[in-house]
């Protein structure tokens, strides 16, 4: 069970993956930084860093998750 804050994370992730070529860049506030944690632990996203940036794979849990809220990636 995600929390409403680490769920709207990851929502915020999802929507702007297709700007992204579905693997969208880190962006998250100091403050959300347990809720991509979290997101993690649970199996959702991984994380890797290319060109000083880091970036989102959505795991094929996480997919399946974005589907059970009406997206798709």
């Amino acid at each position: 069970m995600l929390t409403t804050e680490s769920t709207n994370l990851f929502i915020s992730f999802v929507e702007d993956a297709p700007n992204w070529s579905g693997q969208p860049m880190v962006d998250f506030t100091k403050e959300q930084r347990g809720n991509l944690s979290d997101l993690k632990r649970k199996g959702l996203v991984e994380t890797f860093r290319d060109e000083g940036c880091d970036w989102i794979i959505f795991t094929p849990t996480g997919t399946a998750f974005a589907s059970e809220l009406g997206y798709t990636l």
